[in-house]
């Protein structure tokens, strides 16, 4: 933990800007930046954390994880001639000093919170803990409904917990993070399944509106020969269960260049690997992970090869080898991003132990059985009230299609939040 000199200094860096694009632009929730920066110069940390408490209800996690080049920091007017200011530093410096203070959130969310305009309790299901989940939540129990959590598992957190390693996000923040969430006063039932152990009718039946926040968690395929030979993963599962083959003095060839494809790669390497290899169709500027990470993972010694495509996996039982062909770019008029084409003839093989799909995810497949409109993605279709094809069921995050950071979920959970308490009175 940086000391007090060093989180003034970070923050004297700021300029307190009148636009303030790194609240308008780059971050999701709208975080109030300069303001709470201001507030640190001071000393007030206390009014630094009632100012993000307005907007966010993870700022240990946001502060430690969003891809803060490409969003605050990235829109940082520091950065046009020089170094962005340390946001994310700053955010996680505030959220920390409140870390041990279970009753933080709810000292500080009860001198704003929005009130019900009667005296009727109204009541709300949210599905699913994951940061859409816990935001929707938070917010709508501040408000004086009376939320209840479903979750599958026998913990909170979703893809903060089972999705982002430990080196990257501890598991310790998230649960004192959540802590906090839950001393807003809402309830949570565990080991409660959508589709197995509930359904929806039994929920709009007690409940006044629900909230979906699942996620989308399947890892996609490629439809490729050989992708169900042993030793073909996925990566989100992988993360997920955490239920890894050994290792151990194993090549083994991560499919993908988002941030699943990064966190798989480093803690297989982690995990006793001898070479790890992350295959990308396009060039390293195109890599939607975060720069942070990609930089992490070679610097870990991670071994890159861009501008390749995965064609077949060979193996008798089990994988042995991949034949990958490479790529160029070409700019297509119905394209923003150049799109990789391979180049005939320029295929090779490589031997690998394992291969991890880390290309994208969809939605479970029980989500196609909840009579909802779906897309072809899979994901569900909301307005811009977040409500889907029933009016009374709402939902957000990966399962609605939302940018896949975490601070877009959050963002997506707290504004159905504040619809749902307009609408529902």
């Amino acid at each position: 933990m940086k000391t007090i000199e060093e989180i003034k200094e970070k923050a004297n860096y700021c300029l307190n800007c009148k636009l303030k694009p790194c609240s308008s632009k780059g971050c999701p929730l709208g975080n109030n930046i300069p303001q709470f920066i201001e507030k640190i110069k001071k000393g007030n940390y206390e009014e630094a954390y009632k100012l993000l408490s307005e907007t966010t209800v993870l700022p240990g996690v946001c502060g430690r994880i969003c891809p803060h080049e490409k969003q605050c920091q990235g829109s940082c007017v520091r950065a046009v001639k020089g170094d962005s200011v340390a946001i994310g530093e700053l955010e996680t410096f505030i959220s920390d000093k409140f870390s041990e203070d279970e009753n933080s959130l709810l000292r500080v969310c009860n001198l704003d919170g929005i009130k019900i305009k009667n005296n009727n309790i109204k009541k709300v299901a949210v599905v699913g803990s994951g940061p859409a989940g816990l935001t929707c939540s938070a917010f709508l129990a501040r408000s004086g409904i009376e939320v209840t959590i479903f979750e599958k598992y026998n913990y909170l957190g979703g893809l903060l917990v089972h999705g982002i390693p430990d080196f990257r996000l501890p598991k310790k923040i998230v649960t004192e993070n959540i802590k906090k969430i839950l001393k807003l006063g809402i309830k949570v039932q565990y080991n409660i399944e959508l589709g197995k152990d509930i359904n929806l009718e039994y929920l709009l039946g007690q409940y006044d509106a629900v909230f979906l926040g699942i996620g989308a968690n399947v890892s996609l395929k490629m439809g490729i020969p050989g992708e169900n030979l042993r030793g073909v993963y996925g990566g989100n599962e992988l993360l997920e269960h955490n239920l890894h083959p050994d290792y151990t003095g194993k090549t083994v060839s991560v499919i993908g260049g988002g941030n699943v494809a990064m966190d798989c790669a480093r803690t297989i390497k982690r995990l006793g690997a001898k070479k790890v290899n992350v295959i990308y169709r396009r060039a390293k500027e195109q890599m939607p992970a975060e720069a942070k990470e990609v930089r992490d993972a070679i610097n870990e010694g991670i071994n890159f090869i861009y501008q390749n495509n995965l064609l077949k996996i060979f193996g008798k039982d089990k994988v042995e080898n991949i034949e990958l062909i490479k790529t160029r770019l070409v700019k297509k008029d119905s394209d923003t991003r150049l799109v990789p084409v391979n180049i005939e003839e320029s295929n090779y093989t490589i031997n690998t132990d394992f291969v991890v799909m880390a290309l994208g995810s969809v939605p479970h497949p029980v989500v196609s059985k909840l009579g909802l409109d779906t897309n072809k993605w899979g994901n569900v279709v909301i307005n811009e009230k977040y409500q889907t094809s029933n009016p009374k069921i709402y939902a957000g995050g990966d399962l609605s299609g939302t940018k896949s950071t975490v601070a877009w979920a959050a963002y997506s959970g707290r504004e159905a939040a504040r619809n749902i308490i307009e609408n529902i009175q």
